[in-house]
């Protein structure tokens, strides 16, 4: 199977079974030093530029990216496109910083309590299109309680202007994307629990949970006891760590979910990008890859000799865009250090799936090798 596909500058080439993803040839599409070009005063200068979460805005593609201060907290800018793959506008100071009593908090905050969750940074924005706002789900970090981090809601029409909502739920989590439409009458969402146990901080990272809510914006969200996909034992891609990445977006074969897995080696520990199918009525049934979509490389960051790289070995991806003829044009960050741009057809990726299938709770593949 073969689908061709093209970039938004004319750019196009074909994707498969063998080589779901083509690369951006122009990547990394931002950088830290577009970045610093704009923010210039020195505390805010930047040294990665990543995990992006992305929208269609009007006629713009949008980025919530984040990025490291050199000072080590993280804070989220935002950056347009008019074709999503090139000339990168970046707004002038970052839009969502560590919670300060100026912020836009919703009815019965206390913003010195939510100004203490996210004093150590705010990280891995997703932009989750619900109903007719974005709910951007985000990692906090506090400052004092090391690998503390709780994901929190804010609501924005603009992409500017931010209403926090606090976390979503008293427990440490990262990687939270929410479905775009009610399901059976309510909000869905895809969790990815920290801990093991009451008390537990830093934890196993090998589920993903699903979990529903009738009001998406006060919750209370109801987590299932039981993973929808799990990890754990090898020798999967996905053997040591997985967890959401985009927000799943709806496709003629079923809700199509981009996520990370980690393997871990003698030598570090390579993030891929995999994918999943859940079924349109019934989220929990989950149709999963046993090939990755995608392998870190040095096409996926390329930076001058002189450039800090943050992480060696990662592709991973908050956001990605779903065009009309089945074009998916994902948004990943390589070495947590630049963003780059692939694309990715629904065909070819629904074929993995169920072609090359592995059991989602055990890891078995469901095909003869």
């Amino acid at each position: 199977m073969t689908r061709e596909v093209q970039f938004g500058d004319g750019t196009s080439g074909v994707v498969s079974l063998n080589t779901p993803v083509l690369r951006y040839p122009k990547n990394p599409v931002l950088t830290a030093h577009q970045v610093n070009s704009v923010w210039q005063e020195p505390h805010l200068q930047v040294m990665t530029v990543h995990n992006a979460g992305a929208v269609a805005l009007a006629d713009r593609t949008v980025l919530l990216f984040r990025s490291h201060l050199r000072c080590g907290v993280s804070v989220l800018g935002l950056a347009t496109s008019a074709d999503g793959v090139s000339g990168w506008e970046v707004r002038p100071r970052p839009v969502l910083s560590p919670a300060t009593k100026g912020d836009q908090y919703a009815a019965g905050l206390d913003w010195q309590d939510i100004a203490e969750i996210e004093s150590g940074g705010v990280e891995d924005a997703r932009i989750n299109p619900v109903g007719d706002t974005f709910a951007v789900t985000y990692s906090a970090y506090h400052a004092g309680i090391r690998n503390r981090v709780r994901v929190s809601l804010a609501l924005t029409d603009d992409l500017i202007a931010f209403t926090r909502h606090g976390p979503m739920l008293d427990r440490d989590m990262r990687n939270v994307v929410l479905f775009p439409e009610r399901i059976d009458g309510r909000y869905v969402g895809l969790f990815r629990p920290n801990d093991i146990t009451a008390g537990d901080t830093g934890g196993a990272y090998t589920q993903i949970r699903i979990g529903y809510a009738e009001d998406f914006r006060t919750g209370p969200w109801e987590i299932a006891d039981e993973p929808i996909m799990r990890t754990g034992a090898g020798p999967s891609a996905f053997s040591d760590k997985i967890g959401p990445g985009a927000p799943p977006v709806r496709t003629r074969h079923g809700w199509l979910n981009v996520f990370h897995g980690v393997r871990t080696t003698m030598d570090g520990n390579p993030y891929v990008l995999g994918v999943a199918l859940h079924d349109l009525d019934d989220p929990r049934i989950v149709r999963m890859s046993s090939i990755p979509l995608l392998f870190p490389s040095r096409a996926d960051c390329r930076v001058a000799d002189t450039d800090y790289v943050h992480v060696p070995n990662v592709v991973f991806s908050c956001g990605l865009a779903r065009r009309p003829d089945g074009t998916i044009v994902i948004y990943y960050a390589g070495n947590d250090t630049v963003m780059n741009v692939g694309l990715a057809h629904e065909d070819v990726l629904a074929e993995l799936c169920q072609r090359y299938g592995q059991d989602p709770l055990t890891g078995r593949l469901l095909y003869d090798l």
